[in-house]
This record gives C-alpha cells, sequence and structure tokens, in this order.
C-alpha cells in the first residue's frame, strides 16, 4: 500500500500531462478537416497533385514515426529525461513549419514542392514530440490504474484539443466566404489554358486573398497554443526512470526488441483492430468537409458541424473512462466503435436536413470519444504482458507506441491520397460551387459505406484480442511480484 500511495500522482501532474496531447490533437485536427479543401479551393492545388502531396505526407509521417522510436531507443538519459528533451528541441521548428503549410506562395512553379517539404517536415517535427510524448505514459508512475486515469485525463484534453482545432481553424476560416465558380459557367469550361485565363478573369481576388489571410491567422493562434501547452508540460511533469524498470533490467538492442514486439500476439491483434478503426475515422475527418460543402449543401455551416463532433466527444470522454472501468476495455471497444454505424448510414440515406445533421454529428461523437480514449488505453496493459513474457528487455516502450502509430498513419496516408484521386477521377471541380454527381456519390462512400465496412472488420478483429479484465488483474499481480 506504501509503494502504491509513492506511485499516485496529483491532479495536477494528470492534468500537467494531459496538455501536452494537446498540440498534436490541435495541429492534426485542423490538417485533418481542412487541408484537403484549402490545398483544393485556396491554393488550388490541382486534385491530382493534392492527392500526391496528402499521400506523401501520411506515409513520410509514418515513416518517421519507427525512426524516432529508434533513435529515443539510443537516447542517453539526462538530468531532464531520455524522452523530455525531444519535445523540447523539436517544438519551435515545428510551429515554424506548420504555419508555413499554410502559408501560399507567390511563385508560379514549385507550389506543390513547397507544400510537400513543409507537410513533410511538419509530420517529422510533430512526430519528434509525439512519440516520446506517448512513450511518456509508462514512465509517470509503475501503477496501472494511475495510468489508466492519467490516459483518461490525457484523452479528455486531446478530444479538448481537436475542439480548438476545428473552432479556431473552422471559425476563423468560416467569417470569410471563398469565391467558387457556379456550375453552368464552370462546368461548360474545358482544362486548356485559354479557359483557365477566362476563370481567372472572373476570380474575386480580393476575397481570395482574405481566406488565405484568415488561414495564415489561424496557423499563428493554433501555434502560440503549441507552445504553451509544451511548456506546461515540460515544467509539470516529472519522467521517473525507475517506473518502467524491472529489477531484471538489462539493456538490449532495438532491432532485439523491435523484433519481440513484432511477435507479442496481443500487440498484433491489437494494432490490427484499431488500424482499421482509425482508418474509418480517417476517411471521415478527411472527406467530411467537402461531403458538407457539397454534397449536403451545408457551405457555411460546415465548420459548425465539425464543431458539434468534437464537442460531443469532449463531454463524452469521462463517460467512456467510467464505462471501461465498470465493463472492461474490451465490452467498451464493442459498444463504443459499433455505436457510429447506425449514424455514418444515416447521414447519407436521410435528405439533406440540417437539423437531422446536427444530431447525427453528436450522436457520432459519442463513437469518437471511444476510438479516441480506448487505443492509448490498451497499449500500456500490451506492454505489461510483454514485460511478464521478456523480464530482461527494457528501453521497447517506444517501439510500442510508435509502431503502434506508424501502421495506422501509413494507412491513413494511403486511404488519404486514394480518396482524393478519387474525387479527381470522379471530376471533382476545383473552386466549383456544386460538384458532378459522380463526386457526390464518391463523398457518400468515403464518409459512409467505406468507414462502415472498416469498422465491422476493425469489431471481428477485437474478439481474437486476449487481454480481457481477468488476465490484466492477473498481470499486474505478477508485475508487482517481478518488481
Amino acid at each position: 500500500r506504501l509503494q502504491e500511495s509513492r506511485e499516485r500522482l496529483s491532479v495536477c501532474s494528470k492534468l500537467c500531462y494531459a496538455v501536452g496531447g494537446a498540440p498534436y490533437q490541435i495541429t492534426g485536427c485542423a490538417l485533418g478537416f481542412f487541408l484537403q479543401i484549402y490545398l483544393l479551393d485556396v491554393a488550388q492545388v490541382d486534385a491530382f497533385y493534392a492527392s500526391i502531396i496528402l499521400f506523401a505526407g501520411r506515409v513520410w509521417d509514418a515513416i518517421t514515426d519507427p525512426m524516432v522510436g529508434f533513435f529515443i531507443s539510443k537516447t542517453s538519459w539526462t538530468r531532464f529525461g531520455r524522452l523530455m528533451p525531444w519535445i523540447m528541441f523539436s517544438t519551435p521548428f515545428a510551429i515554424i513549419s506548420y504555419f508555413l503549410i499554410w502559408f501560399v506562395p507567390d511563385i508560379s512553379t514549385g507550389q506543390v514542392i513547397w507544400y510537400l517539404v513543409f507537410y513533410c517536415a511538419f509530420q517529422t517535427l510533430v512526430t519528434c514530440f509525439h512519440v516520446p510524448y506517448s512513450a511518456l505514459t509508462m514512465f509517470i508512475s509503475r501503477e496501472q490504474s494511475e495510468r489508466d486515469s492519467a490516459t483518461a485525463y490525457r484523452m479528455t484534453v486531446e478530444v479538448l484539443g481537436t475542439v480548438l482545432g476545428t473552432a479556431i481553424q473552422g471559425q476563423i476560416v468560416g467569417k470569410v466566404d471563398t469565391p467558387c465558380i457556379g456550375s453552368p459557367f464552370f462546368f461548360g469550361l474545358s482544362n486548356s489554358s485559354v479557359a483557365m485565363e477566362e476563370l481567372n478573369m472572373t476570380h474575386d481576388t480580393e476575397s481570395l486573398t482574405d481566406t488565405r489571410n484568415a488561414y495564415m491567422i489561424a496557423a499563428g493562434v493554433i501555434g502560440g497554443l503549441y507552445i504553451l501547452c509544451a511548456l506546461i508540460l515540460l515544467l509539470g511533469v516529472r519522467e521517473r526512470r525507475e517506473s518502467s524498470e524491472l529489477q531484471s533490467d538489462e539493456p538490449v538492442s532495438f532491432f532485439q526488441g523491435l523484433k519481440l514486439v513484432m511477435n507479442h500476439g496481443p500487440y498484433i491483434k491489437l494494432i490490427a483492430g484499431f488500424l482499421f478503426t482509425s482508418l474509418a475515422f480517417m476517411l471521415l475527418e478527411g472527406n467530411f468537409a467537402l461531403f458538407c460543402t457539397y454534397t449536403l449543401g451545408f457551405r457555411n455551416e460546415f465548420q459548425n458541424i465539425l464543431l458539434a463532433i468534437m464537442l460531443s466527444a469532449t463531454l463524452t470522454i469521462p463517460f467512456w473512462h467510467w464505462f471501461l472501468t465498470r465493463f472492461g476495455k474490451k465490452t467498451a471497444v464493442y459498444v463504443g466503435i459499433s455505436s457510429a454505424i447506425p449514424f455514418l448510414i444515416a447521414v447519407v440515406v436521410v435528405d439533406s436536413n440540417l437539423f437531422v445533421t446536427y444530431v447525427v454529428a453528436v450522436a457520432a461523437g459519442i463513437s469518437v470519444a471511444a476510438a479516441f480514449l480506448l487505443p492509448w488505453s490498451m497499449l500500456p496493459d500490451v506492454v505489461d504482458d510483454f514485460k511478464l513474457q521478456h523480464p530482461s528487455c527494457h528501453g521497447h516502450e517506444a517501439i510500442f507506441f510508435s509502431f503502434y502509430v506508424f501502421f495506422t498513419k501509413f494507412t491513413a496516408g494511403v486511404s488519404l491520397g486514394i480518396s482524393t484521386l478519387s474525387l479527381d477521377f470522379a471530376g471533382y471541380q476545383t473552386r466549383g460551387c456544386s460538384q458532378p454527381g459522380q463526386v457526390n456519390f464518391t463523398l457518400k462512400m468515403l464518409v459512409s459505406a467505406v468507414p462502415v465496412g472498416l469498422i465491422l472488420l476493425s469489431l471481428l478483429l477485437f474478439k481474437l484480442y486476449p487481454i480481457d479484465e481477468e488476465k490484466r488483474r492477473k498481470n499486474k499481480k505478477a508485475l508487482q511480484d517481478l518488481r
């Protein structure tokens, strides 16, 4: 009891730890919801090249996760810890590259290279923040209950971060009207250079400039929040070396540890299940702004609909934490993630109605909260199970967290690139006030049918996940004895 009392974290420590998760979610939400529509309608990048930017950026982001995990495993402990220096030094450069993503360069050629370079640079730098931050879960306490509680705090703040990202980006950008071309005139144009000159003549330059300025203002505000949250984390959390180590710990090489981790059955089954869940929600996230703007016809309301989803998710995180402690994490997975299915179907089946859309948005947010909380709550259980099977291996925590993020980001990059390319093949019209029927049908598939199929597949995979509540209790007792 005395040992458990020493391992308890204060509310202040949990809050400071939780705040550190906000920068990744604020920037990720702004990019996830708005980068696609920004590239297509504001920066006026061709849909084919926009798909390349989104695909390459996400894939590069995925590749950097295991790279950073490798370098972290080779990092020596300092008086600040092993993980904190990564967070400290990556922050200022991440903010600069993030701002430049939302800047439209005054160059006739090389615009695609501009966005690709700074998008990849930001993804690398934010990975240098988020991978060590994720692994920090294992270094704040040895108690499962304390880690679960800190994770619940973190998920609440992270979902609040998505609310802030959606609200800041959406409300600032939503106050200006992005000019569009009416469909009768627009669809009569060909893709020739003469048509482009005629299009530019009708372009409302002042309105487009206001829109571009709004995106940069939003980027500046989000950058300021990034700095503030990083400072709170660095000043308010102490990284405890002893929290992750056992009495028998001996160093193990990265590649040996990687081989052991990838052969750990519960880990593979867990990431396989959440892989398809993440794909479902990332497809929804990446295409929902376009879906609301063109398919539902809510051009001036989509940012408020996104905000409703994120507010609902934030408010229900405490409920899901209570639910998983009361009924178990596997049960929470089945109930929480499957609850999104009827609402994803309803949003495309019901005729376009603003009130119904808001109801569906609020209900969908409940499932989004479960998808946020559960992976990060279940990963520490897998790490504990691994320690019991390999008590001589340590320094592998970053491998678990970085490769989980790697797989989800890699497949998300592929799916987002394919979805944008699908819109291009369907005939997406840049800056159109409306879109052809094929585009609207494609958007319906991307936000409803495909995510529903992925969620059903993930639920089947979760049936194979072996760590239930009884197994967790046995692991906790065995770890205490081993220590």
